[in-house]
């Protein structure tokens, strides 16, 4: 098994910035990606950001050029860089982690998810 928990939501404004960070522990030799997903209220659960073991990433073209995703090997952790947030950001974060499969991913485990809101 592994374990994800995830920090670092909160309330900010519009085009205020926020890091969130996910540490993983237990079995992580099963892993090679984590990533970052959201849902937003009525909405389905998205894909964010995701980053393989050897630092291979994708981000979704809605929060491309103002998300970063990174990833510490050595301390099992991966973050989320966001800035220039917008209202339409807001959702519960999940921190994700599994395996690559092709050009995707196969998400084995997830955290508790934290919530962004954007808000003035």
């Amino acid at each position: 098994q592994v374990q994800l928990v995830e920090s670092g939501g909160g309330l900010v404004q519009p085009g205020g910035s926020l890091t969130l960070s996910c540490a993983a522990s237990g079995s992580i030799f099963v892993i090679n990606a984590m990533g970052w997903y959201r849902q937003a209220p009525g909405k389905q659960r998205e894909l964010v950001a995701g980053i393989t073991n050897d630092g291979r990433t994708n981000v979704v073209d809605s929060v491309k050029g103002r998300f970063t995703i990174s990833r510490d090997n050595a301390k099992n952790t991966v973050n989320l860089q966001m800035s220039s947030l917008k209202p339409e950001d807001t959702a519960v974060y999940y921190c994700s982690a599994g395996t690559t499969s092709g050009l995707g991913y196969i998400w084995n485990y997830w955290g508790q998810g934290t919530q962004v809101t954007v808000s003035s």
